[in-house]
């Protein structure tokens, strides 16, 4: 017998081919990154979710390579383990679908709120998509612009 939501298990699904996966070297893993994007990166809020973002200028060329890192945290008052899982496979399609192109040197950690579970897909696409063109944005905006002069 399983739990689960009247009518959420096929949720908004779209069809993914076989070979496109959330590529590993765009994974944030380390606690130390996690720590590291809440006490000095930025926030973004939306409906349903928090946005927190750090640009990295690590001299590392192994991280500079990876461009954008996203992980994800779902806390225990979220709901149960079904729950939880069922908002980060949510959060990972629609990050992969909505990835920027260019490579933006940045971490990223993403925080669904409790409504997660009931938006449609459609709209959390919406979400991450804006969140990561803000995040863009924002990005260079603190970007030191060169002069006329110099180059």
């Amino acid at each position: 017998m399983t739990a689960s939501v009247p009518g959420a298990s096929k949720q908004s699904v779209r069809p993914q081919s076989g070979k496109a996966r959330f590529p590993s070297s765009g994974r944030l893993l380390r606690h130390a990154d996690f720590e590291r994007v809440y006490k000095l990166g930025r926030r973004h809020f939306s409906s349903s979710m928090t946005v927190f973002y750090f640009h990295r200028q690590d001299s590392s060329a192994k991280v500079a390579a990876a461009g954008l890192r996203v992980g994800f945290t779902v806390g225990r008052a979220l709901g149960g383990a079904v729950q939880r899982n069922r908002m980060k496979r949510r959060l990972r399609e629609a990050v992969r679908l909505t990835r920027p192109a260019t490579a933006i040197p940045a971490d990223v950690v993403i925080n669904p709120k409790k409504i997660f579970l009931t938006t449609d897909f459609d709209s959390i696409l919406n979400e991450v998509r804006r969140a990561f063109v803000v995040i863009e944005q924002k990005l260079a905006a603190a970007q030191p612009q060169p002069q006329k002069g110099e180059m």
